[in-house]
């Protein structure tokens, strides 16, 4: 059996940043997982001392806070501003980009859409910044359960699907008499996804590598499936069965963005192996 990366996989550029200031920042803690990766978290920890608190009560002063890659809500980074820690921001740009949107945005006068998922940290930093309450919809058959009024601005989870944007984007034009559409899907969501969609249709065997928590990650997955039913999700070699490869003759690899390189190439030396 052959094994092929999709061209596109792993670290985005929001994810790298993150862990570099990480790395550079030995001894900081973290609000909330810096990446939806476990794994590298434990690595963090172990090679440069960086701690996970989930609590911004829990952390002492005069410390290093890292912020985390998918942002926190304003309310709680004004509150950790008045505390005597040293702060750095590992927001990934693309995520301040639908905070500042948002903010200005709702100052507007516009009815802020988020599609996303309303759990998601991500979701919860960016909803922080609307001067009134936000409407989160995860497709659009949630979306058109609620009516909304004359001016609404739509915006996107960094990690989602363009099709299912788009879908949104175009019901609210048909049904509102002002709508501000802003794609803020992020460019690596974008090529991660095509290179998974081209190599799922290729495959008789594909393998997603990453957090089970993370979006992006869930993302490539259900796209792997739409082309290759015989499609798992894992995190890393330890949850593959070799029963999955059985009468297969190309195996396809791809990573969610917040999957380091070392355990991809781990999972790509397993499967070999096999």
């Amino acid at each position: 059996m052959k094994v092929k990366l999709a061209q596109k996989l792993g670290f985005c550029f929001g994810v790298r940043r993150a862990i570099k200031l990480a790395e550079k920042n030995k001894g900081g803690f973290t609000l909330g997982p810096l990446i939806h990766n476990y794994q590298e978290i434990n690595r963090l920890k172990r090679d440069f001392d960086v701690e996970l608190k989930e609590d911004y009560n829990d952390i002492k002063d005069n410390t290093t806070l890292i912020i985390r890659t998918h942002g926190i809500p304003k309310q709680d980074l004004t509150h950790i501003r008045k505390k005597h820690v040293r702060i750095v921001d590992a927001t990934c740009p693309f995520v301040t980009k639908p905070q500042q949107i948002v903010e200005q945005m709702s100052k507007e006068g516009y009815e802020i859409v988020i599609f996303g998922d309303q759990e998601h940290p991500e979701i919860k930093g960016v909803m922080s910044y609307a001067q009134n309450t936000a409407t989160v919809v995860a497709n659009l058959d949630e979306l058109k359960t609620h009516s909304f009024k004359r001016k609404v601005a739509l915006i996107s989870q960094t990690t989602k699907q363009i099709d299912k944007f788009s879908q949104i984007a175009n019901y609210l034009i048909e049904n509102c008499t002002e709508v501000r559409v802003f794609n803020t899907i992020c460019n690596a969501t974008f090529d991660n996804q095509r290179a998974a969609r081209e190599l799922s249709k290729e495959v008789d065997v594909m393998i997603v590598v990453g957090g089970k928590t993370s979006s992006n990650t869930k993302q490539l997955l259900m796209i792997a499936l739409e082309h290759c039913k015989d499609s798992y999700l894992i995190e890393d070699e330890n949850e593959i069965e070799p029963s999955w490869f059985v009468g297969k003759t190309l195996c396809g690899i791809t990573a969610g963005a917040s999957t380091p390189d070392w355990i991809v190439q781990n999972v790509h030396k397993y499967i070999e192996a096999i």
